[in-house]
């Protein structure tokens, strides 16, 4: 165990943690030097593609006579508890900085974790090989936040390899080697895990105590969940497979389970003969992962449904955080409530859709979960505007609400500062100065307007220059209603919608509009109206088509005129009551647009 190192690197987006492990594979000879590829640790084609990190990846390296145990974690906001979970799993971190771009909000938001599981922080600048790279600068901004002395500070460049080497060394002899004791029954840390056709469910694990092999019968303490194991082994970052795992290691159990619902993130894994007799404590930590965003997909084609459930049902096997359920709706006809942990976690399942499974669904507005309390003191939580109740049964609304951190270049300050306060509720919290030219600025924001409303705007207002992340708060009381929109006197639920009742007239007028130039037009004048209750608050017309009924007429008599006019009235009339319109796909799409 004094021999072991784990660590784990911690980032924004794109500040080169997968390029960076790729060169501590090679340097430490994990990967031959003939099969190493860009970005070996990001194994998704979608990861390559996008440049980024999206499911965690361990890899084992031997250093000299250390191990060292790597975990390379993703970097976006949405799957911030499984980087939770991985810097549980270390007693060190690698925090790397991009020293083109410098802090970046999801830098400090990982440092913040990392500091909370008091682990041992090793700041690094990352890119020095590159013309536009200021390191003094970046050396104020770290010392400004985790007030090290400049000199702690490593400098490496990812893609040259310059550092490195130099960094491993600094890993030796600042990360503490593990804690633990052999001797002990078994206690493991899920931290990740993964479906594999042949060996069932692979949870990744660190060891806390004692020791594991094949053929051991084991608990998982939270899921409550026997199972026998099939191998255990590590990761380079291939499996290979080994005879037992020891206190202190990070590596995989083949459990042969056939679901990663029943193998969760954060679980501890025993021995079910000491749980039995109740020796064992769960480690720390453990919490359900719940979606922070619901939106609903249709089949395009509502002959496809069965083949959309089975491929969602695929998807669900290496990813516990997606949660679906069926449902349907007169527009669109049968389709899925799915949840997710954000935006880009939403973008991620919808393309690999496209890709794995050549579907591309309809999808509609993206909501977050409120919670009602109802006049009879009953609570209930609510995933979609459809299934809030009755406004006179309604005591009080309560929606999710989120620390916001936004890193901008100081003169950009007033772009930010009104577009807050333009698009969201969100109350301002505090600016803190990293350094001359840059700050960050908190607000408490409602999660729903952060996730639907913020991203482009903010890229806009600071010429891509500014970042954001944010953190869960809880639930706060507030004043919101339900807007329905009806599309020739029929309610579509698809659009109805959950906003704040001072913007519900601003709301509603620019859903029609935006429907009055999506819908096309048909024989019978089309009504568009959002309400409220009973209340309508935006109204928009689609004039109908007119047939010339009188052109074939050669004078005579104005009534014969108008008696053709008015047999044409009645009949428009009469189609109106029977009449139903066919709402595009790109609608639904348009609405979502902002």
């Amino acid at each position: 165990m004094e021999n072991i190192r784990n660590f784990c690197i911690i980032a924004h987006i794109d500040h080169g943690k997968s390029t960076l492990s790729d060169r501590l594979l090679e340097m430490t000879q994990t990967v031959e030097k003939r099969k190493i590829s860009e970005q070996m640790m990001d194994t998704m084609e979608l990861e390559q593609e996008k440049g980024i990190t999206i499911k965690l990846q361990p890899a084992t390296m031997k250093y000299k006579e250390y191990t060292l145990n790597l975990i390379d974690t993703p970097g976006h906001v949405d799957f911030g508890y499984e980087v939770s979970r991985s810097l549980a799993a270390v007693d060190g971190a690698v925090l790397l900085v991009d020293c083109t771009q410098g802090v970046q909000a999801q830098t400090l938001a990982n440092l913040y974790q990392a500091i909370e599981q008091d682990l041992e922080i090793v700041p690094v600048l990352n890119k020095i090989d590159l013309p536009n790279a200021d390191i003094e600068k970046t050396k104020k901004e770290i010392v400004h936040i985790i007030g090290c002395d400049p000199d702690d500070i490593l400098c490496v460049s990812g893609k040259t390899g310059e550092g490195v080497e130099k960094l491993m060394e600094e890993i030796i002899k600042k990360v503490p080697a593990p804690n633990g004791n052999p001797e002990k029954p078994l206690r493991a840390m899920i931290f990740d895990s993964k479906y594999d056709s042949y060996k069932g469910v692979l949870a990744y694990v660190r060891i806390v105590d004692g020791t594991v092999k094949a053929e051991d019968d084991i608990r998982l303490m939270v899921g409550g969940r026997d199972a026998h194991i099939i191998e255990v082994g590590k990761f380079t970052p291939s499996l290979v497979k080994l005879d037992s795992l020891e206190t202190g290691d990070i590596g995989y159990i083949a459990t042969g389970l056939k679901s990663v619902d029943q193998c969760k993130v954060g679980d501890t894994i025993s021995f079910q003969s000491n749980v039995k007799k109740g020796e064992i404590e769960t480690l720390p930590g453990y919490k359900d992962v719940r979606p922070m965003v619901y939106a609903s997909f249709y089949p395009t084609d509502g002959e496809d449904y069965n083949q959309f459930r089975d491929a969602l049902d695929k998807l669900k096997l290496n990813d516990a955080a997606l949660t679906f359920e069926g449902e349907s709706s007169l527009a669109l006809g049968r389709g899925f409530r799915i949840g997710f942990l954000g935006l880009l976690h939403l973008e991620i399942i919808r393309e690999r859709l496209l890709r794995e499974f050549d579907f591309e669904p309809v999808i509609t507005t993206p909501s977050v979960v409120y919670e009602i309390v109802l006049s009879n003191g009953e609570n209930k939580k609510i995933y979609s505007a459809a299934e809030m109740p009755e406004a006179n049964i309604i005591k009080e609304v309560r929606e999710p609400h989120v620390k916001l951190d936004i890193i901008s270049p100081s003169q950009y300050l007033g772009n930010v500062m009104e577009l807050v306060r333009s698009v969201t509720r969100a109350k301002y919290l505090s600016t803190e100065y990293i350094d001359e030219t840059r700050l960050v600025l908190s607000f408490d924001a409602p999660l729903a307007e952060v996730i639907v409303n913020l991203h482009d705007g903010i890229q806009s207002a600071t010429s891509g220059f500014a970042s954001f992340s944010y953190e869960m708060i809880g639930y706060v009381a507030a004043d919101l209603v339900r807007m329905d929109v009806y599309v020739a006197e029929e309610k579509i639920e698809a659009f109805s919608q959950v906003v704040p009742k001072e913007k519900a007239n601003a709301e509603g007028s620019r859903i029609v509009k935006k429907l009055k130039d999506v819908i096309p037009r048909q024989n019978f004048l089309v009504k568009l109206q959002a309400a409220v209750g009973g209340t309508f608050i935006g109204r928009e017309n689609i004039a109908p088509f007119r047939k010339d009924v009188t052109g074939h007429l050669y004078g005579g008599d104005i009534t014969r005129k108008r008696k053709l006019l008015e047999k044409q009235k009645r009949g428009k009339k009469r189609m109106k009551g029977v009449g139903r319109v066919d709402i595009p796909q790109k609608a639904f799409l348009e609405v979502l647009k902002r």
